[in-house]
């Protein structure tokens, strides 16, 4: 048996990872945890954790047994009480925005000047370019253990096409690794236009997400009806950036919730942002949340993103943060997810598509802790079941070992350090974990 300070996996077609700690949330049910494996309340917050031992054979999970289990011969590695996760799930990202920040920056960090800084670079999305900041992103969720991931991309005018054309190649070279898919971004006004109907084609075509912006206006409900009926008719599902601001009349997602409702519509919504539900009083926010939890409607939660932009003035301490309201949400049972947004753009200058990044400051930003309960969750199976990945997100038997792996041994010791020397598996194999180096796209930004 081997034994590492910290984790080097056999590169062998059937091992055994002992001495694991993994969060109970994490285990479906094909584990019998409750009645064969130990459940370890860690001090001081009584985390979940269950000790374990994991067998791998032909990339996947064949047994999660008590400790001790793996015969003495078999080849091993002590994971030293350290936790495992399931490979993470990201749901809302820009991968067409990302990575431009050094060539058009945003000067005063505000969400109108960011749109007018991307605006200013839209001349330079050529396929090539795009393919190439797109690709970047993708190496860096799939370096810090990421499997799937959603991406809304910019679709006004021949936009659309471009953007799509690169995603398939980039979802067809990236297929054996990263589950991507792809969502349209434009306002919804743009779908009362024929335009706007030859962007749904498009979008079916390419087995895209119809999505946009849901601003409030006099005829959000027209429009809101336009695009449930253009989803209907193409069988697509919904994904929309919703109630992006501090106005606390701003109230889109109940109109979302109730046009899902009139059409009687079936197929996935998921709702992102919300951060206007921060700002609105009690009786408003209990009226929201009914509605969308009657609906079915999924929320993906931006924190950083919307802490880089919220109540954001100059020379001016911001006092209100915008991050919808988690913890409400999740006590109605409504699916809540938390995930990258942008990524080293005008929108959000920082971030690396590191979801324990996002997970460790969401965590310190909502208060989700004391405990942390199911929140982890929130970057795993939650976000894996909104895009309908039913073997992404959890841990058991016939699993994939897609896996990470943290010296951490609490999640006290998780989200405390950085975990740049987790190890990550795919199929039972360990990968890469460097991230790409920044100076691959230098030439873009000349």
């Amino acid at each position: 048996m081997s034994i590492a300070p910290f984790i080097t996996p056999p590169q062998a077609n059937h091992f055994w990872l002992v001495n694991a700690r993994i969060p109970l949330i994490f285990l479906d049910e094909t584990v019998p945890h409750r009645t064969v494996l130990p459940n370890l309340a860690c001090p001081p917050f009584s985390e979940d954790l269950v000790a374990a031992d994991l067998e791998i054979e032909a990339g996947r999970i064949v047994a999660i047994a008590p400790l001790n289990t793996a015969p003495p011969e078999a080849p091993a590695v002590d994971l030293a009480q350290g936790i495992v996760f399931p490979c993470f799930v990201d749901l809302h990202t820009h991968l067409d925005k990302g990575q431009m920040l050094p060539r058009q920056a945003n000067p005063d960090g505000t969400f109108q000047r960011a749109l007018q800084a991307v605006r200013e670079d839209y001349p330079n999305w050529t396929a090539d370019d795009l393919y190439q900041r797109i690709e970047f992103g993708l190496k860096c969720s799939y370096a810090h253990g990421t499997k799937a991931i959603r991406t809304h991309f910019d679709a006004f005018g021949g936009m659309a096409k471009t953007a799509l054309e690169v995603f398939s190649k980039l979802k067809h070279y990236w297929a054996d690794r990263l589950t991507l898919q792809t969502v349209c971004l434009v306002s919804l006004d743009y779908y009362l236009e024929d335009e706007g109907e030859a962007l749904a084609n498009l979008v079916a075509e390419y087995g895209g997400i119809l999505g946009g912006v849901a601003y409030p206006n006099p005829d959000l409900t027209d429009q809101l009806d336009r695009l449930f009926t253009l989803a209907t008719d193409r069988n697509l599902a919904i994904d929309l950036h919703v109630d992006e601001s501090l106005n606390p009349d701003d109230m889109a997602l109940r109109h979302i919730a109730q046009a899902k409702l009139r059409h009687q519509f079936s197929a996935p919504v998921v709702c992102g942002h919300c951060c206007s539900l921060s700002v609105q009083s009690t009786d408003a926010v209990d009226e929201t949340i009914r509605w969308v939890k009657e609906a079915d409607i999924g929320i993906v939660s931006l924190p950083m993103c919307n802490l880089y932009l919220q109540d954001r003035q100059s020379d001016r301490t911001p006092r209100y943060r915008g991050v919808t309201l988690l913890h409400e949400l999740k006590q109605q049972g409504i699916p809540v997810a938390i995930a990258s947004d942008n990524c080293r753009d005008p929108f959000h200058a920082y971030g690396d598509h590191d979801a324990l990044e996002v997970l460790t400051d969401s965590t310190r930003i909502a208060h989700l802790d004391r405990p942390i309960a199911d929140w982890p969750l929130a970057m795993t199976r939650t976000p894996a079941d909104l895009m309908g990945l039913t073997d992404t997100g959890r841990i058991g038997i016939g699993q994939g070992a897609d896996l990470v792996l943290f010296k951490a041994r609490s999640f006290n010791e998780l989200l405390c350090r950085p975990q740049s020397d987790r190890a990550v598996l795919r199929q039972g194999q360990a990968i890469n974990t460097t991230p790409p180096d920044y100076a691959e796209l230098d030439h873009l930004y000349k």
